[in-house]
């Protein structure tokens, strides 16, 4: 093989794997957990369902607030709380389905019902001022 073959070869390996480096970097310094082949979020440490299930909810979550800003912060503010307050309802359901603390349980309780009122207020927000 060719100088000038090799030098392609291995400037065509980095062109392509250069930004995939930087997105594992990126996600592995936001804690998001690994991902698997299948592009679902694997929970650091414990593996048990209550992990799996939290660390999808915040996959979801920060999903949902990488949102486009539009340089309106009314309307930046509530899109990306929305997707926030909707990860409290999932983890709160989360605490429920697993939790076995009594008082914890009444405060996820108490989560869901303020949140999804607040999401209301918010979707109604958005859909009077053109969000």
């Amino acid at each position: 093989m060719s100088l000038r073959t090799i030098t392609a070869a291995t400037l065509l390996t980095i062109a392509f794997t250069a930004p995939l480096a930087a997105q594992e970097m990126y996600h592995s310094k936001m804690n998001h957990g690994a991902m698997t082949m299948d592009g679902m979020a694997q929970p650091k440490g414990d593996t048990s369902a209550s992990s799996k299930a939290f660390t999808e909810a915040n996959t979801k979550m920060h999903a949902g607030m990488d949102i486009a800003f539009t340089g309106n912060a009314d309307i930046d503010f509530v899109r990306g709380m929305i997707a926030h307050h909707q990860g409290a309802i999932d983890m709160a359901k989360i605490e429920l389905q697993y939790g076995k603390d009594a008082g914890l349980r009444k405060l996820a309780e108490g989560v869901i019902s303020a949140q999804e009122a607040e999401i209301k207020t918010m979707t109604d927000w958005l859909a009077k001022n053109g969000g």
